[in-house]
């Protein structure tokens, strides 16, 4: 690993943890997102995680409060620029879509039901974020 390589690990890793600590499962290779997509059953919360501080500031707690009011069944999350492979394998389970970083994805039984890009994140307070994440979650929970 080289120092810039080195560096980047150590500024990401509370960015990491801020999302682990809440209940996601970081997936970090092709391979750990093949598996979770293969295995998983009901509504998945999927974050798109992102260094950048004007929405992934945002994003990230305004993900960790809506799990608390409304629980899928999975919370997962990819580190867009971090972990290049993993994300890009995410990414084409939902490739109608275009690639945003942060972004949030809501799956049912693996297929997209609702996403949530970038611009609809960066700008809006937390707490309208946090509560877009929650309405939506409740709806595709109750379907």
């Amino acid at each position: 690993m080289n120092a810039y390589e080195e560096y980047m690990r150590q500024v990401t890793q509370p960015m990491r943890r801020e999302l682990t600590d809440a209940g996601f499962t970081e997936l970090t290779t092709p391979d750990e997102v093949n598996e979770f997509m293969a295995t998983a059953k009901g509504v998945s919360l999927v974050v798109i995680n992102s260094v950048c501080g004007c929405a992934a500031g945002l994003a990230r707690p305004a993900a960790r409060e809506a799990v608390e009011m409304v629980k899928p069944d999975n919370l997962v999350t990819v580190f867009a620029g971090q972990d290049p492979e993993a994300t890009a394998t995410m990414r084409a389970f939902f490739e109608e879509v275009p690639p945003s970083s942060p972004s949030m994805a809501i799956l049912k039984g693996g297929e997209l039901a609702y996403f949530i890009p970038r611009e609809n994140i960066e700008g809006f307070p937390m707490e309208q974020i946090r509560d877009h994440i929650a309405d939506v979650l409740k709806q595709i929970c109750a379907e």
